[in-house]
């Protein structure tokens, strides 16, 4: 397999390579799977890249996508970038004035809407965004035609008939350099506005070739896409990588049917964030729990032989006969179960984006569906470091990539180096001295430490909460801890310059009903008026946390009857959330906890 410098290089390359037999993408029509091979991509892509030049577009254009994972996704990216244009991914959940904030600073003359929806938002920010010229919809069946609003099938039909006036069209796309804008992708933006990360085509493909040396997979695999493409993990390790590899994309119908697409399309491979698996693993415990007797006792048994297992396999020590056994009935009564609803066919996940609790990766490896978890930022096209299958490390987000170089800051902070790292903030000059220095070093802002060559996360250095005593917490790990319990679905821990740490925490609804329920207790929407109920979930979130030292333990909980979200501001759209402005819309609440 070659390796790409560009993008249009690794697209190009992908469809010389792939038979017209295979499918590139697949998505879900009309309730049917529908394959489009590599050739029907190169195609659309061609078309589409055609059909943006008769409308106007130009070399250098900055052109946004707004809209969730779908084959029209992929073929406006590539389009975009065999044009030499830079594309800005744009979350489709985001609210009106938040797109609009991007779509000004960025300089966006085109956009890729998805329907009528997306559409909507636009309208709404029109007079804001004066520099917006086009707007392309995908699915455009319920959307009014209106001067600068296209027809997606409508501008590939007008590109394919300009096929004979763009003869060298291949040719000038592989003529792209390897330090050419490919993306502006704009951060969550937890402390401030988001900023527009400028990634070039180099930086992805030389992400791409080096994780593949770790990440085996081939044109013999299969792919669920499940995390937004906006999303750089996904971006690079579940489009371009994918691509690159021949693997064939299986694009989710939505969060909700993820479920119900695994066992339809039975992938090899799937990336996701923490969140997916601390549902799976909360769901699976619930389950457990809310059975009779016999069936709580042999799923409890057999978690504790196979983590007994793990053990012993994970430190590459033999099998004891006994406990080979043991596993093999295990498999057989509990986790064949489970390996079946992810259509039973998954050789492993990859997980980054957040730290993932030891605790459900061990279950998740005992259960034979290993999550590999990885870690990397936006500014590093993503990833920095990587578990490999042969040789995974729990607690670890693994090894640096080839090509990265990392080491720790006096501070503790993880500082990379490397291909991979961004050429900059995009028109923030100050913001990228700040985050690279003179020697191009990139300051991740996570603090770490390096243990037998495998990279350890600790915290988000910002996120570090000091005591009022001078003693310094890490709340993602505890954080972590509680999330995996299942009665609780979310938990933000709070106490920086106060005299102790407290905890908000949101409980999952439905497991305290299915609870009440066997308890014969009243249970309605409010529920943190039943004392026995609030009782539950401080006994269940306390007990989680009772190994913790005094200093780190919450002194007092504060229980929600929400959970965060997108729309609220408390949420990022990689859902990760807005320490200050939960600590914010809740500070009467906290300040009456101290004050208590």
């Amino acid at each position: 397999m070659t390796a790409p410098a560009t993008l249009t290089e690794l697209f190009f390359g992908a469809v010389d390579r792939y038979s017209s037999k295979r499918a590139a993408l697949r998505h879900k029509v009309s309730g049917v799977w529908r394959d489009i091979t590599h050739q029907e991509l190169a195609r659309a892509v061609h078309h589409a890249a055609l059909g943006l030049l008769e409308l106007g577009v130009t070399r250098g254009d900055r052109i946004a996508i707004l809209s969730n994972n779908r084959p029209e996704w992929a073929v406006a990216d590539f389009a975009c970038l065999t044009l030499g244009c830079a594309d800005v991914p744009v979350y489709s959940t985001l609210p009106a004035n938040q797109i609009a904030y991007i779509l000004n600073d960025a300089e966006v003359r085109t956009i890729f809407v998805e329907d009528a929806e997306q559409l909507a938002k636009l309208t709404a920010i029109k007079s804001d965004v004066p520099r917006l010229e086009r707007i392309i919809v995908f699915d455009a069946k319920d959307v009014q035609a209106d001067e600068g609003v296209h027809a997606y099938q409508t501008v590939l039909r007008q590109g394919q008939g300009a096929e004979p006036t763009h003869p060298s069209y291949r040719d000038d796309a592989l003529a792209v350099r390897s330090d050419d804008l490919a993306t502006l992708i704009y951060t969550s933006g937890t402390t401030g506005p988001p900023k527009g990360v400028m990634l070039s085509h180099g930086n992805f493909t030389s992400n791409v070739r080096s994780a593949l040396t770790v990440l085996a997979i081939g044109p013999a695999d299969s792919c669920l896409s499940l995390l937004p493409l906006s999303h750089s993990f996904e971006r690079m390790a579940g489009h371009y990588t994918m691509v690159h590899a021949g693997v064939t994309i299986n694009y989710a119908e939505s969060i909700d049917q993820v479920s119900n697409n695994l066992t339809e399309v039975k992938p090899t491979v799937v990336i996701s964030v923490p969140r997916l698996f601390e549902k799976i693993f909360a769901r699976v415990l619930e389950n457990a729990t809310a059975g009779g007797a016999v069936k709580r006792r042999m799923f409890f048994w057999a978690r504790r032989r196979a983590e007994q297992w793990a053990d012993l396999k994970l430190a590459g020590k033999p099998i004891p006969g006994w406990l080979a056994l043991n596993k093999a009935i295990a498999d057989r009564l509990v986790f064949s179960k489970l390996r079946a609803r992810t259509g039973g066919r998954l050789r492993y996940f990859v997980s980054g984006g957040a730290p993932l609790n030891p605790e459900i990766a061990k279950f998740f490896f005992a259960a034979g569906l290993p999550i590999l978890e990885g870690y990397g930022l936006t500014e590093t096209s993503p990833v920095i470091a990587v578990n490999a299958l042969e040789d995974p490390r729990l607690g670890t987000v693994g090894r640096p990539i080839p090509g990265v170089d990392v080491r720790i800051a006096a501070d503790g902070e993880i500082l990379a180096r490397g291909p991979n790292i961004m050429q900059g903030y995009y028109d923030k000059p100050d913001a990228t001295t700040e985050a690279i220095d003179p020697d191009g070093w990139f300051h991740t802002g996570d603090i770490g430490e390096v243990v037998d060559g495998y990279l350890v996360i600790t915290d988000r250095k910002k996120d570090i909460i000091v005591t009022a005593g001078g003693k310094n917490i890490a709340p993602q790990p505890i954080e972590n801890t509680v999330k995996a319990n299942p009665f609780v679905l979310n938990a933000v821990m709070l106490g920086d310059r106060r005299r102790f740490p407290i905890m908000l925490v949101v409980p999952d609804q439905d497991a305290l009903r299915k609870w009440a329920d066997q308890r014969k207790l009243t249970f309605d929407e409010d529920f943190l008026h039943i004392p026995d109920v609030v009782s539950k979930v401080e006994t269940e979130v306390m007990g989680a946390l009772r190994d913790l030292a005094s200093y780190e333990m919450p002194k007092k909980l504060l229980l929600l009857d929400h959970d965060f979200t997108i729309e609220s501001g408390e949420l990022t759209p990689k859902l990760s959330v807005k320490r200050h402005v939960v600590e914010e819309r809740y500070r009467a609440r906290i300040d009456a906890l101290y004050e208590d």
